[in-house]
């Protein structure tokens, strides 16, 4: 029997450049709590999954409603693991048991900015389509054609130095992975020779800027920091609002 969908949620315990970074207090939460809450909240899944080599992890994710049918081998909790080899693991171990699936949902256990109606989005548009993948994405701050790099003195170089003096608001609009969630028709996925998400069989699903922080640094946690604030704060400013009218 083929179920329907899957959230598989990576979270190894050996981050370096932010110890334990994965349940580290985000708001009074373990960080990976608002991942899985949200999964959950989105009535999407038949289970929401947990992948991790760490006890303290899986506890804390069983505890906040995810599932955590295994611990990650070690040999797949390096700094040189993928998270396609995770999810392929995970995706394996449920087909050893007889479970299939027809969508597979990955979500970053660092996205606490992360909402439930964009994770529906892309279920819907990826299931009334052709496509493979459905992703997060949003748009660049900044033209991507007026960046620069440094040369071996240090100095400036133009990527497009022929777009030196094309004005911005000719160039066109340019996009990156927001890095919150990745959802896969299992049918297409295997019977397509395509694995670029970021190519002709991807939808991506453009969300805004502010809700959107990679949490590599700390700089980035305290970036989410002031998001998540702001954010709160206005969703409590509009409850208020509702409330009076």
């Amino acid at each position: 029997m083929i179920k329907n969908a899957i959230a598989i949620i990576p979270a190894r315990g050996g981050s370096k450049r932010i110890p334990k970074k994965n349940i580290k207090d985000f708001f009074g939460k373990p960080l990976i709590a608002y991942s899985i809450e949200v999964a959950l909240a989105s009535n999407l899944f038949e289970k929401v999954i947990v992948t991790t080599d760490d006890k303290q992890i899986a506890t804390i994710a069983k505890e906040y409603g995810a599932e955590v049918p295994f611990i990650r081998p070690t040999e797949l909790s390096d700094d040189f693991t993928g998270t396609q080899e995770v999810i392929k693991h995970t995706i394996d171990y449920l087909e050893s048991q007889g479970e299939n699936y027809e969508y597979i949902c990955t979500i970053y256990a660092t996205a606490p900015l992360l909402q439930k109606e964009y994770l529906i989005e892309g279920y819907e548009k990826l299931k009334q389509s052709d496509a493979i993948n459905a992703f997060s994405a949003t748009s660049m701050p900044f033209p991507i054609q007026r960046t620069f790099k440094l040369d071996n003195n240090g100095r400036c170089e133009m990527f497009t130095p022929e777009h030196y003096t094309t004005r911005s608001q000719d160039l066109e609009e340019a996009y990156q992975d927001a890095g919150q969630f990745y959802w896969e028709n299992r049918k297409l996925a295997k019977a397509s020779n395509n694995s670029i998400v970021f190519s002709d069989i991807s939808i991506p699903i453009i969300l805004p800027r502010h809700l959107v922080q990679d949490i590599d640094t700390l700089e980035d946690w305290e970036r989410a920091e002031f998001m998540y604030e702001i954010l709160k704060k206005k969703n409590a400013d509009s409850l208020a609002v509702f409330d009076v009218i």
